[in-house]
């Protein structure tokens, strides 16, 4: 099977060398179907078992690369005919390691023919004079927001139009690959379509290393993407930002007239569609330097988009992690910590993450519970609970012994232990059920309430609930119109009642 950058190097002998079928089959050694079969390719996301399966799985020639890597750019001062052939290297390799190496042939030498490829070719890229319309540049910058009252040392991904000085930009709690993706596919169903050619730097969620000569070995996902929309990726030289001089101007700019006042979201999601709108808007403006509208020049940028697939592009990336005692997992290092369900304690289970959120998908990858993804680089710990809370009303004898017990919050075992052992799986199925329909946080809100009542009972904490979830009316005094008589006091007489009573208790002596 094929690697990413193999299937890339492919199409771009094709599309953009113009070199024919049969000519790259002479070149590369692949059968003419399988040539075509990547040039007319338009799908190019991956089955989420296969990425799963192939990142989990050890690769063998991984220990020895370095030291190929090495005896490559040695040669690059040798005679060409004293060059290593893959075959040399295979020799050596066997020789120098013995026992440890466990590669084939093949697995060398298709490594091998990529690394002389990157090494001894001609770098292709090349600063723009002039900016053509259509062409693109890609950038993040640094910006504050509240999200529901707390504070994010976010970041927000601006692309710029050089040509037009047309800009739009996204917001985001990170930077990483899921961000870059999920922004990009934002402004390009925005703009119905895609840059044909776009600029970035080089950033390690795109670029895994920048080889001699200018080329770079970029991710696997990087040009997954790349090929899904079909554009022409270009990078600066390290650390010359200035050649792409445009996104950078296009950074500061959004950062003032975009994120100035520090933003109060309430709705990420919502936020980020409002500002494609209001780059749109700020478009109403003279180019600083060729006496039109931006918006007008921009016309010309989106008559050379290329259009949009009709493929969805998953932005997800998936991974299989193991669990501890408690069926919790750790990602960032180990700083953010997520729930998943008792079941999946001490198990290897599978994940999708995007940009804002981490799913748990069960054995047949379908989603089964949702996180809010964190961001940070401070300990912190996302909890469902309801799968635990489920759990524990199906045995609420042993709650006392489990580990979960010790995760509850102090009201919530305080309340625990006043209820009845035959109230106790009432009142856990109870707690399950507000936060089925409301939050965690409002059923710990109405079992500090039953507190204050001395409610141990299932049917009170439901009535609390109720309360507390159901919204003040705020009803207006009620004024008389004018027009309307006044009664006349009424003088009520009793004295015939009171004749009756007497009577009746002098029948009844």
């Amino acid at each position: 099977m094929l690697s990413m950058t193999q299937k890339n190097h492919i199409r771009k002998m094709y599309y953009e060398q113009g070199i024919s079928i049969s000519q790259i089959s002479r070149e590369t050694n692949f059968d003419r179907k399988t040539i075509r079969k990547y040039i007319d390719k338009t799908d190019w996301n991956e089955d989420p078992i296969d990425k799963i399966v192939k990142r989990g799985r050890p690769e063998k020639l991984k220990p020895f690369k370095d030291t190929i890597d090495k005896w490559l750019m040695e040669d690059k001062t040798a005679r060409r005919k004293q060059r290593h052939t893959a075959k040399r290297i295979f020799e050596r390799l066997t020789e120098i390691y013995k026992d440890e190496f466990d590669c084939c042939y093949k697995t060398v030498s298709n490594y091998v023919r990529r690394r002389k490829k990157e090494i001894y070719a001609k770098s292709d890229g090349y600063l723009p004079l002039e900016h053509k319309p259509g062409e693109a540049q890609v950038d993040f910058g640094e910006a504050d927001f509240y999200l529901n009252g707390r504070l994010y040392n976010g970041y927000y991904i601006n692309i710029s139009f050089p040509y037009s000085n047309q800009g739009y930009t996204q917001l985001f709690k990170g930077q990483n690959q899921e961000c870059l993706f999920e922004g990009l596919i934002n402004i390009f169903k925005h703009i119905h379509g895609v840059p044909y050619r776009i600029w970035f730097d080089n950033a390690s969620t795109i670029v895994a290393k920048v080889l001699k000569g200018g080329d770079r070995d970029l991710t696997d996902d990087f040009l997954r993407f790349k090929e899904h929309y079909n554009f022409e990726a270009v990078f600066c030289n390290p650390n010359s930002g200035h050649e792409k001089g445009s996104v950078e101007s296009k950074v500061g700019y959004h950062r003032r007239n975009m994120f100035v006042p520090i933003p109060k979201i309430t709705n990420l999601e919502e936020f980020n569609k409002e500002l494609l709108i209001k780059c749109d808007n700020d478009a109403d403006r003279e180019h600083y330097r060729k006496e039109m509208k931006i918006s007008e020049l921009h016309i010309e940028d989106r008559k050379s988009l290329i259009p949009l697939p009709t493929v969805e592009f998953d932005t997800g990336k998936y991974l299989t992690v193991k669990t501890n005692g408690y069926g919790k997992f750790t990602l960032n290092n180990g700083i953010h910590e997520y729930s998943t369900s008792p079941k999946y304690a001490n198990e290897k289970i599978n994940i999708r993450i995007t940009a804002n959120e981490v799913i748990i998908l069960d054995e047949n990858y379908r989603e089964t519970i949702k996180h809010t993804r964190l961001y940070g680089d401070t300990k912190q710990e996302s909890m469902q609970w309801l799968p635990y809370l489920n759990t524990l009303a199906k045995r609420p004898g042993a709650l006392k012994y489990s580990g979960i017990y010790n995760m509850l919050p102090h009201p919530m075992k305080e309340y625990m232990e006043t209820c009845s052992k035959s109230e106790k799986g009432k009142i856990l199925q109870t707690i399950a059920t507000i936060c089925e329909k409301s939050n965690f946080e409002t059923a710990v809100k109405a079992v500090r309430e039953a507190l204050l009542y001395g409610a141990a009972d299932a049917d009170s904490l439901t009535a609390l609930f109720s309360r507390l979830n159901t919204p003040e009316l705020d009803l207006k005094p009620a004024r008389v119109p004018e027009g309307i008589p006044k009664l006349k006091k009424v003088v009520t007489d009793v004295s015939a009642y009171d004749a009756l009573i007497r009577e009746a208790g002098g029948s009844l002596c």
